[in-house]
């Protein structure tokens, strides 16, 4: 399921472009991650699981400058697209995901054996210690490559600078769906690595105008077009649990993995 650097970049690239953003306004749905007890009330549904990203939000001290920027930008899209149209994540839960590990209805079903938690926790802290051969001690850098319009989401891409630190990454998510203790558990690989952070997801949808919103995809995308100094850092992956998509949780004993 793995791609090339080049593909990779150029799957990424394309999800940037304004004919792109008009074919998948027309997909856009109302996320089940969200419910509305008033207009512009939205609060996270439960929807629960794990996850392998970098620390999220003032956590990560890599990437302090970027999120300030991130959670201006965000700012924006609210007041562009409407409170009810585009329900924005907290800024502390910021994080580019490294391996989607195992959610909701997967999650509830495997956690009925009381042993799985810990089953999980052994498995990712294996596939880290194998992986240790990718530590470098150096930073991976991703430049941010414009905004991204998902079914049920918006975020901003990442494009890793080098086939280096792409392929390290690539590897440490081959040691965590390869890993035969997980695979007996029930975790597998489900998508392509697409680096990116989710900075809000999609409310009532229902009255929008699909064409503008998709030139208004556009226009919002522009500054990161022009950015300079739009780094993302990967220093760490951290193994953490997630009860919905505002909290990122971890004991000081989970599995970390330092590149």
């Amino acid at each position: 399921m793995d791609e090339t650097y080049q593909i990779y970049l150029n799957r990424l690239m394309r999800m940037t472009l304004p004919e792109t953003y008009r074919s998948q306004v027309q997909n856009i749905q109302q996320s089940p991650k969200f419910e509305r007890s008033q207009p512009g009330d939205w609060q996270p549904s439960a929807f629960p699981g794990y996850t392998v990203i970098t620390p999220p939000g003032p956590e990560d001290s890599a990437n302090p400058a970027l999120y300030q920027r991130l959670t201006d930008y965000q700012h924006q899209l609210v007041t562009t697209l409407g409170a009810d149209v585009f329900i924005p994540i907290a800024p502390e839960s910021f994080h580019l995901t490294i391996a989607d590990i195992i959610w909701e209805s997967a999650y509830r079903h495997a956690s009925e054996d009381p042993e799985f938690d810990g089953k999980l926790r052994s498995g990712i802290a294996q596939s880290f210690e194998q992986s240790s051969h990718l530590a470098t001690g150096q930073p991976i850098p991703f430049r941010v490559a414009g905004l991204i319009v998902m079914t049920r989401a918006i975020g901003l891409a990442l494009a890793a600078t080098d086939e280096m630190g792409y392929n390290q990454i690539l590897e440490l998510r081959r040691s965590i769906y390869q890993n035969p203790n997980l695979i007996a558990i029930g975790i597998e690989q489900q998508y392509h690595f697409t680096p990116h952070i989710t900075l809000g997801y999609f409310g009532d949808v229902s009255q929008i105008d699909r064409e503008a919103m998709a030139e208004t995809c556009d226009q919002l995308n522009q500054p990161w077009l022009e950015a300079t100094n739009a780094t993302f850092w990967v220093k760490q992956a951290e193994f953490r649990h997630f009860p919905n998509m505002m909290n990122y949780r971890r004991e000081a004993d989970w599995p970390v993995f330092q590149f």
